[in-house]
C-alpha cells in the first residue's frame, strides 16, 4: 500500500481491487446482449483495452474514504464508466478518430453505425444502474452530469474552428466533456455514504478542479507527447482543428501574420506539410505552452484544497498525489 515508487493510480487500483473486481464484473454482466452480439463485442474493444479507470475509482474512493459499506458504490462505479465509454463511442465518430488508447478506434474496426447505437446501448445502461440504489439525490446528479456532457460537446462543435473563441468558452467546453463526470464520480461517492454536505462539496469540487487539470495537460501532449505515452498520435487536435488552450493563448498574441497562419489552419481547414511544426514554433514564441501548463498546475493545486473538508485517510493521501501526478507528465 505505501510503495511511494508506485503511480498514484496505480495505488487506488491495488487499494480498491476487491470493489474493482466487483465493478469489472458487472461492467461484463450489463453490457452483455442476448440478441445483439456486436453489442459486447464493441463494448469488449473499449472497456477491456486498458485505461486508468479514474473515474470509476473516485466513486469507490470517495466512498470508502466515508466509511460506506454497503453494495451500491460498485453499480454507482459502474455507471461512470458506462457514460464515459458511451461518450468516447461517439466521440471518435464525431472526431473520426483512428486510435483510441493505442489502439485503433471501434468505428474503425466495425462502423459509425455500430458505434453511435452501442454508446446509446451503453448510456442506457447506465440508467439502469444508476436506478438501483434508489436514491433520488444520486440520481439527480448523474443525470445532470450526463447532460452537462452532451452539452459540452455540442459547444465543442460550434467553438472549435471560431477563432474568436475565449479561455473561457474553453473552459465552459472542459468543464462538460470532462470535469463533469469527474466531479460527479467523486460527488456520488461521498453522497451513497451520507457524507456531510461540506464533504460531498468538496468531493466534487475536487473532481472538478482534477478534470480540468487533466483535460489542459492532454490538450499540451498532444503539441509535445510521444503517441505511444499518450494513447494518440501528437498533433491529432491540431489537425481536427480544435481550439485547445495553448492555441487560443497563441492566438491572443498572434500579430497578423500569424493571425493569417491559424485563420488559413484552424478555421479554413487549409492544411500543409510543416504547419504542425509552425504552430509550436508559434505557441513556443509566446509562451503559450508554459501559460497553459501554469494553469494546470494552479487547478492541481485547487483540487488538493478541496480535499481540506474530508477525514485523515490512505485514500486522501492518493487522491492528492493523483492531482499531482496528473500534471507531472507536463513537468
Amino acid at each position: 500500500m505505501d510503495d511511494v515508487s508506485q503511480k498514484p493510480h496505480d495505488q487506488l487500483g491495488q487499494w480498491l481491487a476487491p470493489d474493482m473486481e466487483r465493478v469489472n464484473a458487472l461492467i461484463r454482466e450489463r453490457m452483455a446482449s442476448e440478441h445483439a452480439p456486436r453489442i459486447p463485442e464493441v463494448t469488449a474493444h473499449l472497456v477491456e483495452a486498458g485505461g486508468k479507470r479514474l473515474r470509476p475509482m473516485l466513486v469507490l474512493a470517495a466512498a470508502r474514504m466515508c466509511g460506506y459499506d454497503g453494495p451500491f458504490h460498485v453499480h454507482l462505479a459502474a455507471t461512470v464508466e458506462f457514460i464515459h465509454t458511451a461518450t468516447l463511442l461517439h466521440d471518435d465518430v464525431v472526431d473520426e478518430s483512428a486510435q483510441r488508447r493505442g489502439r485503433p478506434t471501434a468505428n474503425l474496426l466495425w462502423d459509425n453505425k455500430s458505434s453511435v447505437l452501442v454508446g446509446d446501448y451503453l448510456f442506457a445502461r447506465s440508467f439502469q444502474l444508476m436506478v438501483e440504489p434508489a436514491r433520488m439525490d444520486v440520481l439527480d446528479v448523474l443525470c445532470n452530469a450526463s447532460a452537462t456532457i452532451a452539452e459540452g460537446e455540442v459547444l465543442q462543435l460550434t467553438a472549435a474552428q471560431d477563432l474568436s473563441t475565449t479561455e473561457g468558452i474553453y473552459l465552459q467546453v472542459v468543464r462538460g466533456k470532462t470535469a463533469a463526470l469527474f466531479a460527479a464520480a467523486a460527488e456520488v461517492g461521498g453522497m451513497i455514504a451520507d457524507a456531510s454536505p461540506d464533504q460531498v462539496a468538496g468531493l466534487r469540487d475536487y473532481g472538478d478542479a482534477l478534470g480540468i487539470a487533466f483535460q489542459i495537460v492532454d490538450d499540451l501532449l498532444d503539441y509535445g507527447g510521444v503517441a505511444d505515452t499518450i494513447g494518440k498520435n501528437v498533433g491529432d487536435d491540431f489537425r481536427e482543428r480544435k481550439l485547445t488552450l495553448p492555441v487560443i493563448k497563441a492566438v491572443a498574441k498572434a500579430d497578423a501574420e500569424e493571425r493569417a497562419f491559424w485563420d488559413r489552419t484552424i478555421a479554413q481547414g487549409d492544411q500543409q506539410d510543416g504547419d504542425l511544426e509552425r504552430a509550436q514554433g508559434i505557441m513556443a514564441r509566446h509562451g503559450a505552452m508554459e501559460a497553459a501548463r501554469a494553469d494546470a498546475l494552479a487547478w492541481a493545486d485547487r483540487a488538493k484544497t478541496a480535499l481540506d473538508p474530508l477525514p485523515p485517510h490512505d485514500l486522501r493521501d492518493m487522491l492528492t498525489a493523483l492531482a499531482d501526478f496528473v500534471v507531472a507528465r507536463i513537468r
